[in-house]
């Protein structure tokens, strides 16, 4: 989901983040009393966002306990908190379901960013499942080479097998002359997502390394890519711990107009029982001055909406929803994920997300707790900028797996390939 489940990223624990900020805005303080707007974001398409961003959304990670930094006199759990305890719900495959673009688009296409959606015929599902030799359909073939040299300009032929077949993408003529139209009403350039989830861990492999699509090879090209668009097609249902059959699906592709959005712009919010708990940055690689500065003006802007519409329109009274802030201080909705394991918690852990357990609140002994308010976690040190979570992708497996220990075996025979190394030397 772009968001992404259009930011359905692989789930960890705590990432390795050292200082955070956690505070929630105080009842009754202005607007005017949040820090002045120098280094906010800018509009979605406008000519200052242009060339400084990318498109919709970012982030994810791993890593150790943060230290809490704020202003508190008296902490308190979030309403609620205990009830949550008392009855920790699983993820169903419902709530998944819901979370389809198709599903939530319809009822929040005002406040979100303008979108097409196609079917996406079966045998371009295929396509996409296809093992073999990445060949993306609507690409040119390449010029064939020649010795200039030569009287007889032989052709050089790049294969040691006389009788090796040139491989060539399937064509889906419809289907390009509608996605080609849809781009068209776009502006011409689109984000492209499936029901969830967007390539995001295959920017690497495009030519202009973004998500930016002009065109359907491009979109395929992403989708080949991608590990979290094969997730969609093949294990959408993923910690789901319920024994219903599973939703009937009808896959589509999601075209979203491109819109240069700033990573230090978009936040990930989490609700549960349809209260608003916990908001985080969603680019928590990096530091951003502006929102250490703007935290509680943030943070209220972003309640705001939520109360006026999101809350009780959802289908569900458990999800995560992510949200950009534009420089005019706007909100606008991104995407909706699953409250569970299959979303990325960023600087949030489920464990406390589901219970409560320390998720406190930045309120005075005395103060008015009528209104619930979220709490705001953010990265609050330069000292805390960490790589991109998607570079690994960038590796094959085997090296990824040996690095973080997740392939025991592996492990065991490169230490005994090691030992044997040494013998010899």
């Amino acid at each position: 989901m772009q968001g992404t489940r259009g930011h359905r990223e692989d789930s960890r624990t705590y990432k390795d983040k050292a200082l955070l900020s956690h505070s929630s805005p105080r009842a009754g303080q202005s607007e005017g009393s949040a820090a002045g707007r120098s280094g906010a974001p800018p509009a979605p398409g406008s000519a200052e966002a242009a060339g400084r961003g990318r498109a919709l959304c970012a982030g994810d990670g791993a890593g150790r306990r943060p230290e809490l930094r704020g202003r508190f006199r008296v902490e308190r759990e979030l309403p609620g908190a205990a009830g949550l305890r008392r009855r920790k719900r699983r993820m169903k495959k419902e709530q998944v379901a819901h979370c389809q673009f198709s599903v939530w688009y319809p009822l929040f296409k005002a406040v979100t960013i303008r979108s097409v959606i196609l079917p996406l015929p079966d045998n371009v599902k295929e396509y996409l499942l296809d093992d073999g030799t990445l060949v993306v359909s609507g690409r040119e073939d390449p010029p064939s080479h020649s010795q200039e040299g030569s009287d007889d300009a032989e052709e050089i032929q790049w294969s040691d097998d006389e009788n090796t077949t040139t491989l060539k993408a399937p064509e889906f003529p419809e289907f390009t002359a509608k996605v080609q139209e849809a781009i068209s009403s776009l502006g011409g350039s689109v984000f492209p997502k499936l029901n969830w989830s967007a390539p995001r861990d295959a920017y690497w492999i495009a030519m202009n390394s973004s998500l930016k699509c002009k065109a359907l090879s491009d979109i395929f090209l992403l989708f080949k890519s991608s590990d979290f668009i094969t997730r969609d097609l093949t294990q959408p249902f993923i910690h789901c711990t319920d024994d219903s059959p599973d939703p009937s699906l009808s896959y589509e592709l999601v075209l979203r107009k491109w819109c240069e959005l700033i990573p230090g712009a978009e936040f990930r919010c989490f609700v549960k029982e349809n209260k608003l708990l916990g908001i985080s940055q969603r680019d928590y690689t990096q530091y951003y001055d502006h929102i250490s500065k703007q935290h509680e003006e943030i943070c209220r802007s972003i309640q705001e909406f939520f109360k006026k519409h999101i809350q009780y329109k959802f289908l569900d009274e458990d999800f995560v929803f992510d949200v950009y802030r534009d420089s005019r201080g706007k909100i606008w909705l991104i995407d909706f994920n699953p409250f569970g394991e299959v979303t990325d918690s960023l600087l949030f852990t489920w464990e406390e997300l589901i219970s409560g357990k320390n998720l406190k609140g930045d309120q005075s002994e005395g103060e008015a707790t009528e209104q619930d308010y979220p709490v705001f976690r953010c990265t609050n040190s330069k000292v805390t900028v960490q790589p991109s979570p998607y570079l690994s992708y960038r590796l094959p497996k085997d090296f990824v797996d040996l690095s973080t220990g997740e392939d025991v075996h592996k492990l065991i025979d490169f230490l005994k390939l090691k030992r044997n190394q040494q013998e010899d030397d």
